[in-house]
């Protein structure tokens, strides 16, 4: 149960003045940057005509960017539904791809907890090394923080030791406030990564968005001494918007969240354009 947790209210306006000055700061060697970005990528695909298939297809070009030249690394993760977990797990064996998972009634979260914790423990027992849950809006803009709290301790109970990327849905939590709090819900709950989107909602990741989470995870290594990752997504198809996020984290965090142990990337698109982008 979460007992406590004072939340200052935040100003949009210097939120959005923070995120203009850096990016308007933003100075990277292009080619070592985006292949950083690259391989913090979780290629992805969540749609319901999935099949096998597509799947097979996903995972085999996830294991050929390091084909396209010397410097050029794969992506971090492929990511899909629990029923496709084991065949990912299988071609990506031996690869050092990870096997994500969307798992726990994603992409509403209105579902029971049981039946959310039911799900997570099949895609675990699949094979999956990271789950990508998601929280319950609806409760949380009802003030009901210690149930979503608790929600997410359950589920983490169950993920053992196996990585927990918690979805915020940002672009329905209405203002930076509730997305600072819901932030550090998910981490004093047991997040190892929190992530803004599910892609499934016309509003998807935003720097003021992620900038806010950032603070949350800079703030809570300040209190604790641990690192937890952060997990842009959905709508990021353009290198220059990776870049903005590779900028916000640099700026906030430094370079030692600058990895795929702490930065990913959810997008399908992103990975193609930034290849482009490395093979010039």
């Amino acid at each position: 149960m979460l007992y406590s947790l004072n939340i200052e209210e935040i100003d949009e306006t210097i939120i959005r003045k923070r995120v203009n000055k850096i990016i308007g700061n933003l100075s990277f060697p292009e080619k070592k940057t985006y292949a950083t970005l690259l391989n913090c990528i979780d290629l992805t695909t969540l749609e319901g005509a999935d099949t096998r298939e597509k799947v097979m297809a996903l995972c085999y070009k996830a294991t050929t960017f390091r084909e396209k030249g010397e410097e050029i690394p794969n992506v971090a993760a492929v990511c899909v539904y629990p029923t496709f977990v084991s065949t990912v797990k299988k071609l990506l064996k031996s690869t050092g791809i990870k096997t994500a998972s969307v798992a726990g009634a994603f992409p509403s979260g209105q579902s029971p907890l049981h039946v959310k914790l039911a799900e997570i423990q099949y895609a675990v027992d699949e094979g999956a090394d990271e789950i990508d849950m998601v929280i319950s809006r609806g409760k949380f803009l009802e003030g009901e923080y210690n149930l979503v709290f608790d929600e997410i301790a359950a589920i983490r109970e169950t993920c053992k030791s196996v990585h927990l990327k918690v979805i915020l849905e940002t672009g329905e939590l209405s203002t930076l406030t509730n997305i600072s709090r819901a932030s550090r819900i998910a981490l004093y709950a047991g997040a190892d990564f929190i992530k803004t989107s599910t892609g499934k909602i016309p509003v998807s990741a935003t720097e003021p968005a992620v900038l806010v989470m950032l603070d949350a995870i800079k703030d809570y290594f300040e209190k604790t001494g641990k690192k937890a990752g952060i997990k842009p997504s959905g709508g990021i198809s353009e290198p220059w918007q990776a870049l903005n996020y590779y900028a916000l984290v640099h700026a906030t965090l430094g370079e030692s969240w600058l990895s795929n142990t702490l930065f990913r990337l959810g997008a399908s698109r992103l990975a193609d354009n930034i290849l482009k982008e490395l093979i010039k």
